[in-house]
């Protein structure tokens, strides 16, 4: 993986994000449904894309919208929908287009009281908070978002009245659907003009950040952060929680300080990432820099990306924490301090996060559920309580309330960085000194993901990889147990393969939302062994690349 000497400094102006030309093309250029990378594809969380190259277009979102519109009437779902918008520059754009579309379909719509921005976790709450006890007139929600991906893009997901990220088929069915409607140039898109879709009667005003923050207390336990004296620090990143934090420190006499409120769709006051682009990844080292700078003014900070629901937790003794070791602290801690969750709750972990979850897990006497990547797999199990926590290796994760209920089906960011300051002010200790003690009782695991750019094809290559592709017998001097493509929790696809050996493991696989490809890997033994282990991995992925190549 390259590193850009930009990495880890402040963005210069040359790479910042022309945003007229971005709000333009959005509205200007239209895609063509022969060219497969402009056509509405959903990837683990949504469509995603920008409008530079024709990827998320005023096309794209008018036939989503209608697929989803489509979609309700089919399931039956005639309650409100809940709506929300993160900071990014295509993201009012492509609100004001699905607000024509809906209200056009006579479809109930709950938008922000404020004209303001609404995080992921808020969205699922939202709609949990409606649906409870019912079971008819049912509410889902859409978010648009791409999360923490560059100022350039834009994402649009749907929820439906899970609460969560939609499953497989859905999506499919309304990617599908959307395709078919660009294809046919619109024709079954049904559409009012803006102002008139914003003042329907259909069309509501809600409070989403009181409705949100009321409720905090039934997740977070904020006297025990109240009587820790503790200093505590936020980085919103620019993103659509921007304005939640205050009132949050407010509301509960917490003493949270906001590092920065500044919202500007150029997102310029980030430290460029790994690849030389800004990129709002609140686990990265290099998009962290500003608060990892910080972090001996507070006994814990904490950042979230730009639709806050990932989380990047920044304790004093240690700097930006690991996001497998913040999970493994967090399921630790959660499941020994919530006496109300059920005694058979489990923990949710994705099949390429650390195996120290796995110990942890054993250790406090929990089940362990391993799934593929992508949140929808713990929505049905913390809905109905069977999962107390799941969370992805991407700084991703929710769990209960504190009575055991479902809080939200979607990653959450504000309640994981709320943890952190709960947690350090019972046990007199910072997350990552309690990550510290949990290595003195399971041992020390030593992992890391490196992103590589892939094209397009290499990503397809990558995910109809098979036990058949791997052509050795060892990995790093020892011998391979297994080789997976389905996640043992579940037996859905990984969307690509995961080599495990005695001392470690690694798995690869596509981006499901840029042109890269992760490449995971863990060592029991040490870095040096992990080191190993990449660099064998990488040669096998090549060697696959190659193959495919050379077949064609």
């Amino acid at each position: 993986m390259p590193i850009s000497p930009l990495a880890g400094k402040p963005a210069p102006e040359s790479i910042l994000a022309n945003i007229p030309r971005l709000v333009t093309d959005y509205f200007a250029l239209e895609p063509d449904p022969a060219v497969p990378a402009q056509r509405v594809a959903f990837g683990t969380s949504g469509h995603r894309g920008t409008s530079l190259q024709s990827s998320f277009n005023e096309e794209h979102i008018l036939a989503i919208t209608q697929a989803i519109c489509i979609h309700r009437r089919q399931q039956g779902i005639d309650g409100p929908l809940f709506i929300g918008i993160d900071t990014h520059a295509l993201s009012e754009p492509a609100f004001a287009s699905a607000l024509e579309v809906l209200a056009a379909n006579d479809v109930t719509v709950m938008i922000d009281d404020r004209d303001g921005f609404t995080p992921t976790p808020v969205v699922s709450h939202a709609i949990l908070n409606y649906n409870r006890g019912k079971k008819t007139g049912l509410a889902d929600g859409i978010v648009i978002t791409p999360s923490h991906n560059p100022p350039e893009d834009g994402g649009f997901k749907y929820d439906p009245p899970t609460g969560g990220p939609a499953d497989s088929a859905t999506t499919k069915w309304i990617q599908d659907k959307a395709n078919e409607i660009i294809a046919a140039g619109l024709n079954d898109v049904r559409r009012i003009p803006f102002s008139r879709a914003k003042s329907a009667a259909t069309t509501h005003r809600h409070d989403y950040i009181n409705t949100y923050i009321d409720e905090l207390g039934a997740v977070i336990d904020f006297d025990a952060i109240r009587a820790g004296g503790l200093k505590l620090g936020v980085d919103p990143l620019g993103g659509a929680g921007v304005f939640y934090w205050h009132t949050i420190a407010e509301r509960f006499r917490i003493p949270l300080t906001v590092v920065s409120e500044v919202v500007d769709a150029t997102f310029r006051f980030m430290t460029v990432d790994w690849d030389g682009k800004i990129r709002m990844d609140c686990s990265s080292p290099y998009a962290m820099r500003r608060l990892i700078k910080l972090k001996d003014r507070f006994d814990v900070a904490w950042a979230c990306d730009t639709d806050h629901d990932r989380h990047g937790i920044v304790a004093r003794s240690s700097g930006l924490l690991n996001p497998n070791h913040y999970l493994a602290v967090a399921i630790s801690y959660l499941f020994t301090h919530r006496p109300k969750w059920p005694g058979n709750a489990a923990v949710g972990k994705t099949v390429v996060s650390s195996s120290m979850i796995d110990r942890v897990a054993a250790g406090i006497g929990r089940t362990l559920k391993e799934v593929p990547v992508g949140f929808k797999y713990f929505v049905d199990g913390l809905l109905d309580g069977s999962l107390g926590f799941g969370g992805e290796e991407s700084a991703g994760a929710s769990f209960l309330r504190r009575d055991g209920r479902a809080w939200s089906t979607d990653k959450d960011g504000i309640i994981m960085g709320l943890l952190a300051a709960e947690m350090t002010a019972a046990l007199s200790k910072d997350p990552g000194e309690l990550y510290g003690d949990l290595t003195k009782k399971y041992g020390d695991f030593f992992y890391e993901r490196i992103d590589a750019p892939a094209s397009p094809e290499q990503k397809k290559i990558l995910a109809a990889l098979s036990a058949k592709d791997i052509n050795v017998s060892d990995v790093a001097g020892e011998k391979i147990l297994n080789v997976l493509t389905t996640a043992p929790g579940t037996k859905d696809s990984i969307g690509g393969i995961k080599v495990v050996s005695e001392g470690g493991w690694f798995a690869a696989r596509p981006s499901g939302t840029e042109d890269v490809y992760k490449l995971y890997g863990e060592s029991y033994r040490s870095a040096e062994h992990l080191k190993r282990i990449q660099d064998e991995a990488q040669t096998i992925v090549q060697a696959a690349f190659d193959k495919s190549n050379a077949a064609r």
